[in-house]
Parts: structure tokens; sequence; C-alpha cells
């Protein structure tokens, strides 16, 4: 493995900037300390620093030598609404709000990357570092595109990574094509007519409506496309009633739709809505539809991929480069595909061994309240996002 020398140097210290972002979590677009503390170690090894992009993103522009090739290093910041179970020193001080998703680590590793190539400068052309708030269902990435992310900061490519639990540290892995589904929303609720249970006939029943569109959705993607083209349609939350003798005016059904093609999409919305009018009206009842589209999937480009695996295999051996399975989670970084050629990449976050002492009883995995990013990949990530840089820019 070829880390960077100066980067396993600097690695407790990084590290305790990275613990004093884990003590102190901010929800999406409320990340004003960390983009302070952000702001400031980039000014302080004399990047260009720029704020208030997606309301507290940070943008830091660093360019050496005569290379025209810009490119885009991306991290996000913010943290999720989950109470901490962890007691070790580096633990929440707020409750009910946590980095159980790494981001923390993420930041630290591109700060790490800023760190050295400001010092060094070993590097030909521009570098955008992108530190990125509301990743966590905020459409971060959206709203600081919307502020002009890339018209200001162009960029020929924008490169970002996300830690993996359960893949080995000092293993990565990324793919061409779709990697992370799209997220999307729906509410529906059936409108009927209340009356007493021992006297149905007197109403219309919302709840068997309701079951029969909970059966009826499994079969959208079963029997509409091929068992080879991947969809998810979980109904998660079903409300109704409020006494055991009385039938409810109505059912509201909640849940979510995932693909990685928004041509499945398409499909999915559409057989859902009429399945749910058609189904309501046969019953006699009446029907609320809502389907809310948020992000897109995550899809890596060719080329990019290909010049990713290449910086990698030089860095952790190509056997260590692994091959990124889809996964129907979602993931921001999407939108900034959709503008900018790319990829993005995971970093193996291990089992959890390094939680050494304090943490707690569950799994850390992603989105756990004994959750714990890995810090001993500070300087291996950071090498990688340096060695992006310079690679790039060496680019013909």
């Amino acid at each position: 493995m070829k880390v960077i020398d100066s980067l396993v140097t600097q690695a407790a210290a990084m590290a305790a900037v990275r613990r004093d972002i884990h003590a102190h979590p901010e929800l999406c677009f409320e990340e004003q300390r960390t983009s302070d503390l952000i702001a400031a170690r980039l000014e302080g090894w004399g990047i260009e620093v720029h704020r208030g992009l997606g309301t507290t993103g940070v943008v830091g522009v660093l360019s050496q030598g005569t290379s025209k090739r810009r490119i885009g290093l991306r991290a996000d910041m913010d943290a999720l609404p989950i109470q901490e179970r962890n007691s070790f020193e580096h633990r929440s001080q707020h409750a009910g709000k946590m980095h159980a998703c790494g981001h923390d680590g993420h930041v630290a590793m591109l700060l790490a990357a800023a760190q050295h190539l400001a010092t060094t400068r070993d590097f030909d052309g521009t570098v955008v570092f992108i530190f990125q708030p509301a990743e966590e269902g905020g459409g971060g990435a959206r709203e600081m595109m919307n502020d002009g992310l890339f018209e200001r900061f162009p960029v020929d490519a924008v490169f970002a990574m996300h830690n993996w639990p359960g893949l080995a540290a000092g293993q990565f892995a990324l793919s061409a094509g779709p990697v992370m589904a799209s997220s999307n929303e729906f509410r529906i609720v059936v409108r009927g007519k209340g009356c007493h249970a021992a006297m149905p006939h007197l109403g219309i029943d919302p709840v068997p409506v309701a079951c029969q569109l909970v059966q009826g959705f499994q079969t959208i993607v079963s029997r509409n496309r091929r068992p080879i083209d991947a969809g998810v349609i979980s109904v998660t939350m079903i409300h109704a009633g409020e006494a055991t003798n009385v039938v409810p005016e109505s059912c509201e059904l909640q849940g979510t739709v995932r693909t990685f093609t928004t041509e499945l999409l398409d499909l999915i919305e559409d057989h859902m809505r009429r399945m749910s009018e058609q189904t309501c009206a046969a019953f006699g009842a009446g029907c609320e539809f809502e389907f809310s589209r948020n992000y897109p999937p995550t899809i890596n480009h060719d080329a990019e991929t290909g010049f990713a695996r290449e910086v990698l295999a030089a860095i952790v051996g190509a056997d260590n480069v692994l091959k990124q399975e889809p996964t129907m989670g979602a993931e921001d970084f999407a939108y900034m595909l959709q503008g900018k050629p790319g990829c993005y990449a995971f970093i193996g976050n291990g089992e959890g061994a390094h939680r050494h002492v304090g943490h707690g009883e569950g799994p850390c995995t992603l989105h756990n309240p004994s959750y714990d990013f890995n810090d001993d990949l500070i300087p291996l990530g950071a090498t990688y996002l340096v060695r992006l840089v310079q690679a790039w820019g060496q680019r013909p």
C-alpha cells in the first residue's frame, strides 16, 4: 500500500479534527460550525475560500502550474437525527444528532488532501474542494448547483467517495454505470365512509382497499419488467382508525420507491397512480395520490471510473480495487454526476474492530447509533484524492 508519508505523519492531527466534528454534529443546512471550521482550515493553508453555496456549503480553489485541467473533489458534511449510543470521548454532544454515516470522516479526508496539496504544490492544474451540506435528504448537492457551483467554479470532472462498512479497510470498490438508486416517496390516502364496525354495510371501509393496493403494488415490477430490471416498492407506513369498533373514514399509505433508471421509475409511478385511483373507484372510495421524486440514480461515467480505478490500483494494488455491487441506497452526488462526468467510489470502513472502547452494542453499520468512522482511513483516502489531482493534471 503506497500511502503518502506526510499524510501518515499528520494522521493523528486530522483524526482529532474528525473527532471534533463528530462531537458537534449538525443537521441539513445547519452546518455552520462545521463550515466555519473548514473555511478556517482552508484559509490557513492559503486556499481561496468561497462560502454560502447551498446555504452552508464551502468551496476552496487551489491552482498550481500551467495546466488548464480542473478537477472537483466533494465531501458531504451533515449529520443524522439519531441518538448516539456510543460513550467514547468524542461522542455527540448534541442530543438526537449524530454523525452516523461517516460524513465527519469524509470531511477529514478531503481536508487532509487539501492541506497536502496546498503545502507541497506538487500538482499541475486547478482543484476545487467542495464541502457540501445536506446530503441526508436535503439535496445539498442540487442546492449548491442551483447557486452556480459549476458555473462559478468550472471543473472537467468531479469525484467523491463514501466509507463502506463490511468492506475491508485497505480496499476500495467502484463500478461504471448505476451504483446507487433513485430515492422517491409516495403518499396515498384512501377516502372511505366511516360507520359502526358492527354495521360495515353502512359505510365504505378503506382498510381492505389499502390492503388490495399493498398487494397489488408488489406485482408492478415483477409482472411488468424483466426479472433482471431492479426496482423496489416498499409500503413502510399504514395509518387508519382510532377505535376498535369504528370503521375509519380514511387509510393512509406511505413508502418509498427505488430504481436505477428513470424509465422504470416512470413505469412504476404510472402504474401506482392508475392502480390506486381505479382500485379505490371499484370500491366506491376516493383517492389522493402523491408521488415525490427526490434523488436521481447515481450513475458513474465510464472514462472517469476507469481513471479512478487506475489511480487506486497504483495505491492499494489492483486486487484491492473491487467491483461495486449496486445498492438501492441513494446519494445526492447523483446531481453532480448529472452535471459533470465523474465517479463515486467506496472506501472500506472494516467491520468495526477500530472501535476500541466505549462503543455501543450495535453494529458499526451506516445509520446505526453505534457507528463510528475508522480514523485509519484518513491518510489512505486523502492519498487517493491527492493522486487523483496529480494524475488529472498530467492528462493530455
